[in-house]
């Protein structure tokens, strides 16, 4: 009995959740005369995802009594600070038992929800600045933290608005949540599938062609869909199987999904919806943060890509026949309505400035209405309930950690912690130089996103670690995507490399050899931040030119490194000599701008000397793999195909 009335709680916890967000950003309750303020929308949100996180993450093989329980008493406490959050701000002196009682409970229970659906690292982060908050005036030295009464602490962080129910989780249950009924959307009316077609229409019959596919779909769909491992999921089914097919070995072809499905959420124009986080982070447009976002990730792919056609030359690998790939005008003909709904957003986000949210909507909606044009029937009663639970589902670790990161924010600010962290990392720049600081901070990013789903580390990171960053001298545009880059590699990086993995499972692979394969892959990206953190031009911050010559240079840059990481076969390294002296080259010349300066004319001569480098190290592989290339790489019956290159 108690788990049917937890299942049944569950599913009703996730269709309201969706329902609530959308009308709040369609102005509903103020249309029918009934406006309310955001903190009690937020505070009946994370009542419902706390009471939902319980029952999809029992204690025991599954829900019962117990989380049921649990379940209640969290939605009755975040519900019954919603119900009198406007008495609380009138009276806001008062610290009675009926305001810090349900506060411990509402705080105590967002914790335990965050350890059952994020894991306990990220539990006991959250739960160390509350005792940080209570006990941080008995630490000496620079870290010891202004004395408050527990009562005014458990209340401040409790229905404060720079505490949980704050601007991160705002921008969660509004915007993002938005983007994720977007997302799902898309996946139910077959949207993946589209993207994939017509990657294979357009690349499949190249040189390594599965592979390229892989890329080119796993960076239109990761952008929308916001999570690496649904991506892997839903296009990885198809490209998996047929990079293997076409002569990569497994792990090649896990990792090769796993970094494209990854670099998806760094592609514009959504970015997996963490576009919109670092635009409010920062209150610039989100306009500003598409073009600064738009060089890097055309650089991570273009490393990926690079490395991706050199293993495939080195193999002698063909692409597919062309009599088995579909064509790009049926393809795109039959899935056009996919395509437009993105058209729609962009024009109206970037094109009229509308609010992302709102623009998100009117995506949605076309999405739909083409839909049903495309399919002549409305979407059964099974289908709508499935797009509105899922959705919900997808966002519940989201507003766990944006209710988590209103602790951190709020203990930040009660506390004085955050000017002390800015402080001692400001200082470990001045004593030991940026460059180890931001080695650090990147150690520091990748074990903190270990596991955690992006938004929610991009939300982590940019509480803790930003304000140092930008204090030490970094623009702040900058020092957020710096972190969102490091925070994404997580997935990629081993020992808890979750991307690898997943594919890894998929391509019947080994965990640590898909892991290693996949650090290679996504070497560019490890490299990249620290170049716009020293020359912001990289990020479209600067002069025409200084922005010229900064991209040509990183574009050098990554395609020697490419090249030069291409010859590592197998965990060998071929030729030792000709990759470290690639390796250093490519730092050499990706760093030139700061030695020669930003718009000296000597940049784009080095750059074309190390794209010749570059070329040299692909024509030895070309000839290191000259007796492969011999013989049909496409096994099976593919070994007609064509093997066209770049």
């Amino acid at each position: 009995m108690g788990t049917v009335a937890a299942t049944l709680l569950y599913r009703v916890c996730n269709i309201i959740i969706p329902i609530l967000g959308l009308a709040f950003v369609l102005s509903v309750p103020q249309r029918l005369g009934t406006p309310i303020l955001i903190e009690e929308l937020l505070g009946v949100l994370l009542g419902l995802a706390t009471a939902a996180v319980f029952i999809k993450f029992p204690f025991r093989r599954q829900a019962g009594w117990i989380e049921l329980l649990l379940a209640l008493v969290a939605l009755a406490c975040w519900v019954y600070m919603s119900v009198h959050y406007e008495d609380w701000l009138i009276d806001a002196a008062n610290r009675s038992l009926v305001k810090w009682l349900p506060a411990c409970l509402g705080i105590g229970l967002l914790l335990l929800g965050v350890w059952r659906s994020c894991g306990a690292p990220i539990a006991l982060l959250f739960g160390g600045f509350i005792v940080y908050g209570l006990f941080g005036q008995y630490l000496p030295g620079t870290l010891q933290a202004f004395e408050q009464p527990p009562a005014k602490v458990a209340i401040y962080l409790f229905a404060d608005s720079n505490g949980i129910p704050g601007s991160v989780l705002h921008v969660i249950c509004t915007i993002v949540l938005v983007f994720v009924v977007f997302g799902k959307l898309l996946e139910l009316t077959g949207a993946s599938r589209f993207f994939t077609d017509l990657a294979m229409a357009l690349l499949g019959h190249r040189r390594g062609g599965p592979a390229k596919v892989a890329i080119l779909a796993s960076a239109a769909f990761g952008s929308i869909n916001g999570t690496t491992v649904g991506n892997i999921i839903s296009t990885g089914v198809v490209t998996i199987p047929l990079m293997k097919r076409n002569g990569y070995r497994p792990q090649d072809a896990a990792a090769i999904e796993a970094v494209a499905s990854n670099g998806g959420q760094l592609a514009p124009p959504i970015m997996g919806a963490t576009a919109f986080l670092i635009a409010e982070f920062l209150q610039i447009d989100y306009a500003d943060v598409v073009i600064a976002a738009t060089i890097p990730a055309a650089l991570y792919f273009l490393g990926l890509f690079i490395q991706v056609d050199a293993m495939a030359k080195r193999q002698g690998l063909r692409g597919l026949p062309k009599s088995e790939l579909p064509r790009a005008g049926a393809v795109l003909r039959s899935g056009w309505i996919y395509l437009a709904p993105l058209a729609i957003l962009i024009y109206l986000m970037i094109g009229l400035g509308f609010d992302p949210a709102v623009a998100g909507l009117y995506a949605s909606g076309g999405l739909l209405v083409l839909a049903l044009l495309k399919f002549r029937r409305p979407p059964s009663g099974v289908a709508v309930q499935d797009a509105i639970v899922g959705s919900g589902e997808n966002v519940l670790p989201l507003i766990m950690i944006g209710g988590g990161a209103g602790i951190a924010i709020g203990v930040l600010n009660i506390s004085g912690l955050g000017f002390q962290l800015a402080n001692s990392l400001a200082g470990l720049a001045e004593t030991s130089g940026l460059l180890v600081m931001l080695l650090v901070t990147a150690v520091v990013c990748i074990i903190l996103g270990m596991g955690m789903p992006t938004s929610a580390v991009y939300i982590v990171l940019s509480i803790v670690l930003a304000p140092s960053i930008v204090r030490a001298g970094v623009e702040p545009l900058a020092a957020h995507l710096f972190l969102f880059y490091f925070g994404l590699l997580s997935m990629l990086t081993p020992p808890v490399a979750v991307a690898s993995y997943v594919a890894a499972s998929m391509a019947n692979s080994g965990m640590w050899a898909t892991g290693l394969a996949g650090l290679r892959l996504a070497s560019v990206g490890f490299f990249v931040p620290f170049l716009w953190v020293y020359n912001p031009a990289l990020i479209a911050s600067g002069s025409t030119v200084q922005v010229v010559y900064a991209s040509l240079s990183a574009v050098a840059a990554s395609i020697l490194l490419a090249q030069a990481l291409a010859g590592i076969e197998g965990g060998r390294m071929v030729r030792t000599a000709y990759w470290i002296c690639g390796i250093a080259g490519a730092i050499v010349v990706g760093s030139s701008t700061l030695w020669l300066g930003t718009a000296s004319p000597a940049v784009p001569l080095l750059s074309v000397a190390a794209l010749a480098a570059a070329w040299l190290l692909g024509r030895r592989q070309s000839r290191e793999g000259a007796a492969a290339s011999a013989t049909p790489a496409v096994r099976g019956e593919v070994s007609g195909a064509g093997g066209r290159s770049l």
